[in-house]
């Protein structure tokens, strides 16, 4: 059983806890920006699954049924035990090396790119897992673990990760020795020198202690948060392909199969004619993205985010019963809102374009939606109606539609060096 859709509203809560905490006590950890584009992001991720792309299922169901010497009793403590550590332990692998090989770290770096760390980071997922993070949980069915019992941990393993992404957790004295906790994961996604590249473990820190990949959290070197190359946008669709991207040019730029291959296989942060080089820079002088955007443009774009995440609920429940058709462009419509929001917020001069093309496609939506999916297509209407009376009343009050102001930010990059963070 996927135990995950039960603990969203506890995370949703948790998240509201962390950041009334922080304020209350002059810590805060968020930043409205950054906090939308992360929840943007995980909502992309759990939206993509609607689509069926399941590269998995078939391999699992081949490692399972006709490979694995033996089933394990599914009624067993000892199997669900012995299902739990292998997990962690594959998760270690597949955390490792979507750091050290570019192929993997293309989509794992999502998870990264945020430059603040609270709760929202740990909801912060990619959309292009699907293409090759199944593939380290193989052993897990070449073993007999069977699949009830593999995605009723896995689900677990993943909650277990929510709670560690905060900085107001402190060290927890013998326990740093042996779970995953916030201040070694906090490690984990810093982009110092001394960090990067340590603490993989996603439930037991005791892997990356055997494998030498462990680092200790300093007082006297604070945690600086993100990616070595950041990316400078707030639009989840280019979060998502920005390092695909760079690898597609440094194929066209490679002269040759061999060069070309190894782009794919080739360890973070290799360029085709180029040495690999493991410098991060400065991070004392690092200052996080944050380019001004009004703030009409950001409440504005902050009630669009609310509508869109009612939308995805919305789609979620009516997509098993809907055409094939209708839940691609479903979903092309809630990837053009989440990536107009983004834009929004970086002040830039496409999000006009992005609001209008959204506003056009609503009606279709809506239609189509009206006798089967009211809660689909009323998150739609609404979407519409709220979006051309913003635009009308800023055009009405001689002030340039949301976006008109260029952007202070860059459009993003890609790694540049195997020091992911």
């Amino acid at each position: 059983m996927d135990l995950v859709p039960y603990a969203v509203p506890f995370f949703l809560v948790a998240i509201l806890v962390e950041f009334g905490w922080g304020r209350l006590r002059g810590t805060d950890t968020y930043r409205l920006n950054d906090t939308i584009n992360s929840l943007s992001l995980g909502t992309l991720s759990t939206a993509i699954k609607l689509l069926g792309l399941n590269l998995a299922g078939p391999v699992f169901a081949i490692a399972y049924d006709r490979l694995a010497p033996v089933h394990l009793d599914a009624a067993s403590p000892l199997t669900w035990l012995f299902s739990l550590l292998v997990y962690d332990f594959c998760y270690y692998w597949f955390h490792r090396i979507s750091h050290e090989r570019t192929l993997f770290w293309a989509s794992h770096v999502v998870h990264h790119q945020s430059e603040e760390y609270n709760l929202s980071t740990a909801l912060r997922q990619t959309a292009t897992g699907f293409l090759v993070s199944w593939v380290f949980y193989i052993p897990c069915f070449l073993l007999g673990v069977p699949p009830e019992v593999f995605v009723t941990v896995g689900s677990a393993h993943l909650i277990y990760q929510f709670w560690i992404h905060s900085r107001h957790i402190p060290k927890l004295g013998v326990l740093e020795w042996f779970l995953v906790t916030a201040s070694n994961h906090r490690v984990h996604h810093a982009r110092n020198a001394s960090y990067v590249d340590t603490n993989y473990g996603g439930l037991l820190i005791v892997w990356d202690r055997l494998f030498g990949t462990f680092a200790d959290e300093r007082d006297e070197e604070p945690c600086v948060y993100g990616i070595t190359t950041p990316l400078r946008s707030w639009n989840p669709l280019w979060a998502n392909l920005h390092i695909y991207a760079g690898m597609l040019g440094d194929i066209r730029r490679s002269g040759s199969a061999r060069a070309a291959l190894r782009v794919l296989v080739s360890r973070t942060g290799w360029h085709p004619g180029e040495a690999l080089s493991r410098a991060v820079g400065e991070v004392k002088s690092f200052s996080p993205y944050d380019p001004p955007a009004s703030a009409v443009v950001r409440y504005y774009a902050a009630a669009q985010f609310l509508l869109a995440i009612v939308f995805s609920l919305a789609l979620e429940r009516a997509a098993p019963d809907m055409p094939e058709p209708l839940r691609w462009m479903s979903f092309g419509y809630l990837l053009t809102w989440l990536v107009s929001v983004g834009v929004l917020l970086e002040g830039g001069t496409r999000a006009a374009p992005l609001e209008w093309l959204r506003i056009a496609s609503a009606p279709v939506l809506v239609l189509l939606g009206a006798n089967s999916w009211p809660a689909l297509s009323g998150a739609a209407a609404y979407a519409l109606v709220s979006g051309v009376f913003f635009i009308s009343s800023l055009r009405g009050a001689g002030t340039k539609a949301p976006g008109a102001a260029e952007s202070s930010g860059e459009a993003g990059g890609r790694e540049k060096n195997p020091a992911t963070s």
